[in-house]
C-alpha cells in the first residue's frame, strides 16, 4: 500500500523548536478521507495476511477447544443469596446469576444444569442483541439484594447508560440516565443511587445522586475542578460509609458520609497534600488509611471514625515491601502486598498474631477476589502462574486452611506438568537487575527456540505471572512466552515505577533492549499494548535489529503530541505521569527524543503490526495510524501493518469468541515471523 497522503501538513512550534506533522489529518474522524483510508489499510492488512487464514483457524479451534464453553464461576455470598456467572457454548457473553443461600457453604453447580430457584439477572446475550459491541459499565446490587443497577455500552467510547432492575419482579423501572461513567454505589437503604459522569477531556470529574424514581434532575454531590484529578464512589464493605475519592497520579482526597443518610455531608479524610496518596477502608469504629506519606512503598493506619485524621500506624514502611490494598472485615484485616517482584497476602487476625498465607511456586500471583461479606470467618482468594489455570479458593481463617473450590478446566488433556515457568534476570545499561518470568514446554531450548517477549512499564501497573489458554498454541509450537518486568511498572515497589516514568522514562526502553539482548536469540518478537505500546514503538527504533517482529496493540506512539494537546481526552491528567510538554521545555525535548512518532528512522526495521480500534477513547486510532505512515514513508524493510476495528473501544472486540478470532489473528502472525507455519 502507498504512504498515505500527506495532505494539510500541520506546523507546530513549542520551546522554539517547530515541527512537521505530514498525517494530522488523520486525527479528524469527520474528514471524508480518513474512514476510507483506515477500511484501505484493512484491505491492506487483510491481503498481506491472507496467506494466514488456515493457521488462524486452526489456533482459533485450538483456543475454542481448550475452553469449557459451557461454564460457571464460583458462586460468592452476599446476604441471602449466592451470586454467580455462567457461560453458554455459543454465546458470546456470561449471564449473571443468583440462588437462595441454605447453609454456609456453596452450592455445588454442575456446568449445563441451571439450579432450582435460578434467579438471571442480567443476560449480557440478550442485552448485546445484534450489537456488533457490548460491555457492562457497572453492575452494582443495593445493599438488600432487591435491586441492580446496571449500564451498557454498544460502541466502545466507554459511554454508558445506567438502568435499574427490580429483582423481585424482574421489571425494569423507568428511571434510565445515560452518558455515565463506570461503577457507582448504592446508599446503605437503597433508596439512592451515586454514579460518575466525565468533562469533555473524559475525566470521571463529578458524581451525582438519583433518588430512585424521582424525575428531577440529578443533584451534583461533587465536582473536581483540578484537571489533574479523577473521581470514584463506592460502598464499602461494612456498608456504614460511602467513600468519595479524589486523585491524581501522585495525590488522594477521600471523604466519607454516613450511608445512612445519603442526602448529608460528605466528610473529608486529610485535605489533599501533593504527592501523599491515600485509600481509605473501614471496620467497626476504625478507619484503615492505606497511605505513602513518609512511606514510599506505603504503610497502614488505622484512625478513629470520630476523628479520621489522627493515623496511628499499624504495619509500619518497609524497603523490601509494597502495600498495595487492605481489606477489612469484621474480625480480621487482609494486607495485599508485593515482595521480590511476588504478590502475596497478610492476615491480621483480631486476636493472634499476623501472618502470611504460603504458596509453594516460584512464580505466582495471588489476590483477594469476591469478598463482599463483612461479617465471615473465610477469605476468598484468586491465584494463578504460568502453569497453573486460574484458581479460586476459600481460606479458612481459623483452620488456616487453602481449600480449592474451582481451577478453571483446560481441555485437551493439558498437563501442567509439561510445562516450566523460571525467573530470569537481565543486566540494564546503569547495572540495574530487571526481572523476566519464562514458561515454556519443557525440552524447549531457550536459547533457539523462538520467543515472544512481552512488555508494559507504565502507571506501576505489574505484569505478574498469568495463565493462558491462547499462549498454549505458541508454547506447543516450540516457542517460548517471557515477560520483560521493566522498570515505570509496580513489580519491584515503588521505587521501581518512580525510576521509569517522567524524566526517566527512558528506563523504561532500555531496560526491554536490555533482556532482549540479555536472552541472545535472533527470533524474538516483541509485543505490548496501550503504554506498552509506546515501548514497542520506542524499542522498534532503539534496536531493530533485536527483533524478527513487533506487535503494538492500541499504542501510544504518538505520545508527544498528544500529551502536548490538553483538550485531548486524559491529558492534563498524564502530565504526572510524563511530563508537561507544553509548559515545560525540558520535558518536551525529552519526550520528543523517544517519542516513536518522532523517531522513526532511515534504517531497516522488523515487521510490525499495529492493531487499533475506531472509537478507542484512550489511545486515538490516529497514533498508530499515523506512525504506520510515517514507517512507510521513512524507514527500511517491515512489512508495516495496520489493522483497525471498526465498532470497537480500546479493549479491541467485546464477545469472547470474536477475541478469540482476534488473538488467533496475532499469534498467526507471531508464528509467521518465526517460520512456523503450522
Amino acid at each position: 500500500m502507498p504512504p498515505a497522503a500527506k495532505k494539510n501538513p500541520v506546523e507546530r512550534t513549542h520551546h522554539g523548536d517547530t515541527v512537521i506533522d505530514e498525517y494530522a489529518w488523520l486525527i479528524s474522524k469527520d474528514d471524508p478521507d480518513t474512514v476510507p483510508y483506515l477500511e484501505a489499510e484493512n484491505a491492506f492488512t487483510s491481503a498481506a495476511t491472507d496467506h494466514l487464514q488456515g493457521l488462524r483457524e486452526t489456533i482459533f479451534q485450538e483456543i475454542k477447544a481448550r475452553t469449557q464453553e459451557t461454564d460457571l464461576s464460583v458462586p460468592t455470598r452476599k446476604g441471602a443469596w449466592w451470586y454467580y456467572s455462567r457461560t453458554e457454548e455459543g454465546k458470546q457473553y456470561g449471564i449473571q446469576c443468583r440462588v437462595a443461600a441454605d447453609g454456609d457453604d456453596p452450592p455445588t453447580l454442575t456446568p449445563g444444569e441451571p439450579l432450582p430457584g435460578e434467579q438471571i439477572l442480567l443476560d449480557g446475550n440478550e442485552l448485546a442483541g445484534d450489537s456488533a459491541y457490548f460491555a457492562l459499565g457497572a453492575s452494582s446490587l443495593s445493599p438488600d439484594g432487591s435491586m441492580l443497577a446496571y449500564s451498557t455500552d454498544f460502541s466502545g467510547d466507554e459511554r454508558f447508560t445506567l438502568r435499574f432492575k427490580n429483582l423481585e419482579t424482574g421489571e425494569l423501572i423507568p428511571d434510565e440516565i445515560p452518558g455515565i461513567f463506570y461503577g457507582g454505589a448504592w446508599a446503605g437503604d437503597g433508596s439512592a443511587f451515586f454514579y460518575t459522569k466525565v468533562d469533555e477531556a473524559w475525566r470521571p470529574d463529578r458524581v451525582f445522586r438519583h433518588v430512585l424514581g424521582s424525575t428531577d434532575e440529578d443533584p451534583i454531590v461533587y465536582h473536581e475542578t483540578d484537571e489533574r484529578f479523577w473521581i470514584g464512589i463506592s460502598l464499602s464493605r461494612s456498608e456504614r460509609f460511602l467513600v468519595l475519592g479524589a486523585h491524581s497520579k501522585i495525590t488522594s482526597e477521600v471523604w466519607f458520609l454516613d450511608a445512612t443518610e445519603p442526602t448529608g455531608e460528605f466528610t473529608v479524610v486529610l485535605p489533599r497534600e501533593t504527592g501523599v496518596e491515600y485509600h481509605l477502608d473501614h471496620q467497626n469504629d476504625r478507619f484503615l488509611i492505606l497511605h505513602n506519606r513518609n512511606a514510599v512503598n506505603f504503610e497502614l493506619a488505622t484512625a478513629p471514625v470520630t476523628d479520621p485524621a489522627a493515623w496511628t500506624p499499624l504495619i509500619a514502611h518497609r524497603d523490601d515491601t509494597r502495600l498495595l490494598d487492605v481489606d477489612a472485615f469484621q474480625s480480621h484485616l487482609v494486607v495485599h502486598f508485593r515482595r521480590d517482584g511476588l504478590t502475596g497476602l497478610r492476615i491480621l487476625p483480631e486476636d493472634a498474631e499476623p501472618y502470611e498465607i504460603k504458596f509453594p511456586e516460584p512464580l505466582y500471583d495471588v489476590a483477594p477476589a469476591g469478598n463482599s461479606e463483612f461479617v465471615t470467618s473465610r477469605l476468598r482468594l484468586a491465584y494463578t502462574s504460568m502453569v497453573t489455570p486460574p484458581s479460586v479458593y476459600d481460606y479458612d481463617l481459623p483452620a488456616r486452611e487453602l481449600i480449592l473450590l474451582k481451577q478453571r478446566p483446560v481441555l485437551g488433556g493439558y498437563n501442567a506438568e509439561d510445562y516450566e515457568q523460571f525467573r530470569d534476570w537481565a543486566t540494564a545499561e546503569d547495572g540495574t537487575k530487571v526481572p523476566i518470568s519464562v514458561v515454556l514446554k519443557k525440552g524447549t531450548d531457550l536459547k533457539t527456540a523462538p520467543i515472544l517477549l512481552y512488555g508494559y512499564g507504565s502507571y506501576e501497573s505489574s505484569i505478574d505471572p498469568y495463565f493462558s489458554v491462547a499462549r498454549l498454541s505458541l508454547l506447543d509450537r516450540g516457542l517460548a512466552f517471557a515477560v520483560a518486568h521493566v522498570r515505570g511498572g509496580g513489580e519491584m515497589g515503588r521505587n521501581w515505577y518512580e525510576d521509569g516514568k517522567l524524566l526517566r522514562k527512558k528506563n523504561t526502553f532500555t531496560d526491554f533492549v536490555a533482556v532482549a539482548r540479555h536472552l541472545d536469540n535472533d527470533k524474538i518478537v516483541a509485543r505490548g499494548g496501550s503504554a506498552g505500546g509506546l515501548l514497542m514503538g520506542a524499542v522498534a527504533n532503539l534496536a531493530p535489529e533485536l527483533f524478527a517482529g513487533v506487535v503494538a496493540e492500541v499504542p501510544f506512539v504518538d505520545a508527544l503530541n498528544t500529551i502536548l494537546d490538553p483538550s485531548l481526552p486524559l491529558t492534563v491528567i498524564e502530565w504526572d505521569e510524563w511530563g508537561d510538554p507544553l509548559h515545560n521545555a525540558e520535558v518536551y525535548a525529552y519526550m520528543k527524543s523517544y517519542s516513536p512518532y518522532e523517531n522513526v528512522r532511515d534504517t531497516d526495521y522488523p515487521p510490525i503490526l499495529a492493531i487499533t480500534s475506531f472509537n478507542d477513547t484512550r489511545v486515538f486510532y490516529h497514533e498508530p495510524a499515523k506512525w504506520i505512515a510515517r514507517l512507510r514513508a521513512t524507514a527500511r524493510g517491515g512489512p508495516f501493518l495496520l489493522k483497525t476495528e471498526m465498532g470497537a473501544g480500546h479493549g479491541g472486540r467485546s464477545g469472547r469468541y470474536d477475541a478469540w478470532h482476534e488473538e488467533a489473528f496475532t499469534l498467526s502472525w507471531i508464528l509467521d515471523r518465526v517460520g512456523v507455519t503450522k
